[in-house]
């Protein structure tokens, strides 16, 4: 456990949190939608610090990031738990599992920033990627990691869902260099039914990320008879296109039937096809096939 940072005392030692858009206001003994930060007599504090529930020697295509470090290898690290509540979530295994049960101990193993930072140096990694699960939720841990792997002269990688504040992406920036995030969606009624969030934190963190010069990529996982429709693709490429620039990858994936999504059809390949035309007619640059073999 370690105190949290970006939060902020409102009185009656209720606190509110500026780490995700959710900005949570939390009361004494209880979590964020994130369940791992918990208001402690008026304080705020983390659970995630110091502990990871997943890590992986990937290449960094998995990401996945086509245009940074590419044939490179990438040390993966995820803690448990995440702030969106997506029931088609592809790792929902250890993002959508409670991460603190009825304890107040945190699931994982525990790992320093240190230690993290000599094993992908162990193994010839060019970078650390904070991936699987939302690194927002262990953004303490993720912000020590990276201003060592920086001294140590890795790269440091974001695979989000985009839900940071500015205050986050701001304080973090200087020590990271790529993020691929998720736009789920161009729908804000998608955003709030599937995934408990908002659409437009999303948008603005895209549009902050490219301004602060951090390496962009998108990816958006194409579910049929949710986000599938011309419009909606359409909406997306023009986004990245007008937006962020028409030089920012854009990766479309095939959903695959998972967790409360168990009973949905795979996405055709038709649909992903349709989608790589519409961002090559939106004047896209790169537009990849996440998943699939076309």
């Amino acid at each position: 456990m370690k105190e949290a940072i970006l939060w902020e005392s409102v009185g009656g030692k209720i606190v509110v949190c500026s780490l995700c858009a959710h900005r949570c206001r939390i009361t004494p003994g209880n979590r964020g939608v994130c369940s791992v930060r918990k208001n402690i007599d008026g304080s705020l504090y983390t659970y995630a610090y110091g502990h990871t529930i997943a890590e992986n020697i990937d290449p960094v295509e998995k990401k996945p990031l086509y245009h940074f470090l590419p044939k490179s290898i990438t040390y993966s690290i995820a803690a448990a738990g995440c702030n969106f509540r997506c029931g088609f979530c592809q790792n929902w295994n250890i993002s959508q599992i409670s991460a603190m049960g009825d304890t107040d101990k945190y699931r994982g193993d525990e790992s320093s920033p240190e230690k993290i930072v000599e094993k992908a140096i162990k193994h010839g990694c060019e970078s650390i990627s904070f991936t699987y699960t939302e690194p927002t939720i262990f953004f303490e841990y993720a912000l020590d990691i990276a201003k060592i792997a920086k001294q140590r002269g890795l790269k440091t990688i974001f695979v989000s869902n985009g839900y940071m504040t500015s205050q986050a992406l701001e304080m973090i920036s200087p020590y990271l260099d790529a993020c691929n995030i998720d736009l789920k969606s161009f729908s804000d009624d998608f955003y709030k039914k599937q995934c408990g969030a908002s659409l437009q934190p999303v948008l603005d963190s895209l549009k902050l990320i490219k301004k602060l010069g951090i390496w962009l990529e998108v990816t958006t996982l194409v579910i049929t008879g949710e986000n599938n429709s011309d419009d909606e693709l359409k909406g997306i490429a023009k986004f990245i296109a007008d937006d962020l620039g028409k030089d920012v990858p854009w990766h479309v994936s095939r959903f695959f039937p998972q967790y409360k999504f168990a009973d949905r059809s795979v996405t055709l390949a038709e649909s992903v096809k349709k989608a790589l035309k519409i961002g090559h007619d939106a004047g896209l640059s790169f537009v990849h096939a996440g998943n699939i073999a076309l």
